[in-house]
């Protein structure tokens, strides 16, 4: 499983990565989350606003910060 938080660093994008952490750790999913700070990466994604969530490759939420229940049904979507 592969999971990208896209944002350049704002507080909002620091939530989701912190929430996300959070919610692999709740879960006893060991999974590195990846970082993506890049302007040009992150648009290849077609995400417009940050902070932005991919998961295996999919764009799963963008401009907003999930909660962790919420990322936590996202990561079990594409695990089955």
């Amino acid at each position: 499983m592969e999971i990208k938080v896209l944002g350049t660093g704002c507080a909002r994008c620091n939530k989701l990565e912190q929430n996300v952490i959070n919610a692999l750790a709740e879960m006893g999913v060991a999974v590195g989350v990846e970082k993506v700070t890049d302007l040009n990466k992150i648009t290849d994604y077609g995400v417009m606003m940050t902070p932005g969530l991919v998961i295996n490759g999919k764009v799963k939420v963008s401009g907003r910060v999930p909660d962790k229940e919420e990322i936590k049904k996202l990561i079990n979507e594409e695990r089955s």
